[in-house]
C-alpha cells in the first residue's frame, strides 16, 4: 500500500587498478539495487471476486478469502461523511451507501475493487480495498486509490502494479465522520509530501 561521465586516464596502471576494481563495484552497486527493487511486491487490482477467480482459476479460494478480507478493511476503515451530498461531492453520483455502526449513521463510497499480492502462496498473500471518484469535483478522479488517501500511478485502466509492503499494513479504525471536500484536501496533502508519506487516517 507508491528517476536517475567517465574520465579516461592514460596511466595504464590507474586503468588497470580501475578496471580491476569496477567489477567490485559494479557487483555491490547491482545488489543495492537489486535489495531495493526487490521490497516491493507484485500486485493486481480486481474490480469483482468473479474478476479475480478468471484470472487464477486454481486459486478460487484465495480470491474468495482475499474478497473478504477487503470487504472485512472496506467496513472498518472507509472514509464516512455526514451526508450522502458529502460523499457523492467525494466520490461521484451513485457511488456511496448508507451504513451504521455504534449507532451512528453516516454514508461511505462503493468499494471499487481490491488490491491483492500474489496468490501463488496460498497462506501468504495480502489484499486492500481500492476506491475510485467518478466527481469532477476529485483531484482523484477516474484514479485508483486506498481507503488512508494513497493515490496510486495510472488511471482506473491500469490494474498491474508494484508496490511497497506498507501498501498492506493495516489502516487504522474510521470512527468519526468528515465533511465535504474533507477527503479530497487529505490527498491533496498527501500528494504534496510525496508518495511515500503514509500517515494515520482522517477519521480515526
Amino acid at each position: 500500500m507508491t528517476n536517475q561521465k567517465r574520465t579516461r586516464s592514460i596511466n595504464l596502471a590507474q586503468m588497470r587498478k580501475g578496471f580491476a576494481l569496477k567489477p567490485l563495484s559494479v557487483g555491490i552497486a547491482g545488489i543495492l539495487l537489486s535489495a531495493c527493487a526487490d521490497d516491493r511486491q507484485e500486485a493486481k487490482i480486481y474490480t469483482s471476486l468473479e474478476d479475480c477467480t478468471r484470472d487464477n482459476p486454481g486459486a478460487t479460494a484465495q480470491c474468495e478469502a482475499a474478497y473478504k478480507t477487503a470487504l472485512d478493511e472496506a467496513a472498518r476503515t472507509s472514509p464516512r461523511f455526514n451526508s450522502e451530498y458529502d460523499c457523492e461531492y467525494e466520490f461521484g453520483a451513485n457511488q456511496c451507501r448508507q451504513a451504521e455502526s455504534g449507532g451512528s449513521s453516516f454514508f461511505v463510497p462503493f468499494m471499487a475493487g481490491y488490491m491483492v499480492s500474489s496468490l501463488l502462496s496460498p497462506n501468504r498473500y495480502y489484499s486492500q480495498p481500492i476506491y475510485t471518484s467518478y466527481s469532477p469535483y476529485s483531484p482523484f478522479r477516474s484514479r485508483w486509490i486506498s481507503a488512508d488517501g494513497y493515490v496510486f500511478d495510472g488511471d482506473i485502466r491500469k490494474r498491474d502494479y508494484r508496490v511497497s509492503p506498507d501498501v498492506y499494513k493495516p489502516k487504522p479504525t474510521v470512527n468519526r465522520t468528515i465533511n465535504r471536500g474533507g477527503f479530497g484536501s487529505s490527498v491533496r496533502a498527501k500528494s504534496s509530501w510525496g508518495s511515500s508519506s503514509r500517515s494515520g487516517g482522517w477519521g480515526g
